[in-house]
């Protein structure tokens, strides 16, 4: 049954906007942080230059100065976003790099000092399935039981051929067991998967797709694969181009993703914005608000909306 349609906000998916205010009641606001993290396949723990699509300030471009400190960034971004949105609640988003990838006694007063903030009603964490250790689990599955936790997982393909050639450094194995670690913890879990991988057949995003219906995560990031100069993946794609989804064809996989994602599952992105100043390609996801109404317009053309190709619902 489409109980989307007549929704609110007029999405026929299950919207972050529309989860959060049905708990907070108004607008909450995201504030994206910069701790200046690093990661495991970047710093050679387990491999060097990160993944291949990942830009030098580690996927933080629209995060906060990593020269200023937490309080300091959240201060500078409520004011900055005052203008466009109103609201008095936010979510500190540790956004750039990997979020638990240091020692506790360096972690916990980061988070803590981003808690304190005024009107801050919860945290999200981005972090890697391979930088979870049983004591950070144990102190994140506290911390959820005091304030609105979550914690994203970048995923991005199930394929672990793919995986190999982006140089993610873990496998869906590794992905999952710790995924599962999280669930039974008790801890909200959003998924990042990217559409457009190298080599990746619309068969293969479609089954990354079912796989994270199957899984059941609080939440799913679906993005389009950017190529940021500088990277290695501009690097492979001049030497050897590889083919890119157009705007068209990305919508129509989006599409196809969200009739088969269960729809208690919050769709919190379906595609992201590069940085034009050091976006390479494709130029077309530096217009977001067209993606994003192209996905509208076609699912109300299909008359579809999310889970509407799930089995028994």
């Amino acid at each position: 049954m489409n109980n989307f349609v007549t929704e609110s906000d007029n999405k026929r998916y299950f919207t972050q906007n529309r989860y959060l205010r049905s708990i907070f009641g108004e607008k909450v606001i995201k504030l994206s942080l910069n701790a200046g993290m690093s990661c495991p396949n970047r710093d050679g723990t387990k491999g060097h230059g990160g993944c291949i699509y990942c830009s030098p300030v580690l996927s933080g471009d629209f995060s906060g100065n990593i020269s200023s400190s937490i309080t300091e960034q959240m201060k500078q971004q409520t004011e900055l976003l005052s203008a466009k949105w109103k609201s008095s609640v936010y979510i500190a988003y540790f956004q750039a790099g990997t979020n638990t990838y240091a020692p506790l006694s360096e972690l916990i007063p980061l988070y803590e000092e981003a808690l304190s903030f005024p009107g801050t009603a919860g945290i999200t964490i981005a972090t890697r399935a391979d930088c979870i250790s049983d004591e950070m689990l144990e102190y994140l599955k506290k911390l959820s039981e005091k304030t609105f936790l979550t914690v994203e997982l970048g995923l991005q393909t199930i394929h672990d051929n793919t995986a190999g050639l982006i140089n993610r450094c873990h496998s869906f194995e590794e992905f999952t067991g710790t995924y599962t670690r999280l669930m039974s913890a008790g801890i909200k879990t959003c998924i990042h998967i990217i559409n457009g991988l190298p080599g990746e057949t619309r068969e293969m995003m479609m089954q990354t797709a079912e796989e994270v219906s199957r899984l059941r995560p609080q939440s799913i990031k679906i993005h389009m694969l950017h190529i940021i100069k500088g990277t290695l993946l501009e690097s492979m794609y001049k030497e050897n181009p590889f083919h890119l989804l157009t705007k068209d064809e990305y919508i129509n996989i989006v599409c196809n993703q969200i009739e088969i994602m269960h729809p208690d599952i919050v769709i919190e992105r379906l595609t992201g914005d590069g940085d034009k100043s050091t976006l390479e390609a494709p130029l077309w996801t530096c217009d977001k608000r067209s993606v994003l109404n192209g996905i509208d317009k076609e699912l109300k053309h299909r008359d579809t909306w999310q889970g509407k190709k799930i089995k028994g619902l």
